[in-house]
């Protein structure tokens, strides 16, 4: 069963979260809070899976209440419920904890895989944060671009060339199973190479990973391809 916190200032939007949540039997809703401030509290009472948290609340807003939940109780995963006027709190969000970003008008079978996918320890990015995510690492003209591109490529030339493999589809959005099947590899051992990949790269989460791997090319290796 994967237990999740609802934060949101609207309850009309906890209510319609939750109701999309009862539709699934595999998981539950263990609270829900009105506020940052109360969902850290809640998160270090509860210790849910996953915390769904709005970006902009009053008092203590997503963006920091993802960072002190990560510093307080990281074993919790972090989704971001956005709307297409927040674009910019989105790179931000990354660098303090956040490993999924959903659409509030999104598909509801959306929001279910999102929370599935950052419970079981991948990075989940809405197909159109993602576009809009690309779009906004593309803004600033050819010279800005080339320069993130290259110091990507430089970070990457620190990895292994299985890290490479395997920071390819955090990419992608894989969880540590599904990289484990498509590399045949134990998923204790895809684990290990994550946390290395994190490390060398220094950055905090797998999301973090992801734009790099996008900003330095780096793409899932195709089925045909592995060995």
């Amino acid at each position: 069963m994967i237990r999740i916190l609802i934060a949101d200032d609207e309850p009309m939007i906890r209510a319609g979260v939750r109701a999309v949540l009862a539709t699934d039997p595999g998981i539950t809703v263990v609270a829900e809070a009105a506020d940052g401030h109360r969902a850290v509290e809640l998160v270090q009472r509860h210790r849910p899976q996953v915390a769904v948290l709005d970006i902009r609340m009053p008092g203590t807003g997503g963006i920091e209440a993802a960072a002190e939940i990560r510093r307080t109780v990281p074993e919790t995963g972090v989704v971001m419920l956005t709307t297409f006027g927040e674009d910019e709190y989105v790179l931000r969000a990354l660098s303090e904890g956040a490993t999924g970003f959903l659409i509030k008008s999104g598909e509801p079978e959306e929001l279910i895989a999102g929370i599935r996918a950052v419970a079981d320890g991948a990075a989940y990015l809405s197909p159109k944060v993602t576009a809009r995510v690309v779009a906004h690492l593309a803004s600033g003209g050819a010279g800005a671009r080339a320069h993130r591109s290259s110091v990507a490529r430089a970070r990457v030339e620190a990895l292994t060339a299985r890290e490479r493999e395997v920071l390819g589809f955090l990419g992608g959005g894989f969880s540590n199973g599904q990289i484990a099947r498509r590399l045949r590899l134990a998923e204790g051992t895809v684990k290990a190479h994550v946390s290395s990949i994190l490390a060398r790269l220094g950055v905090d989460n797998r999301a973090a990973a992801a734009v790099v791997a996008h900003e330095a090319g780096v793409f899932p290796v195709p089925s045909d391809r592995l060995p």
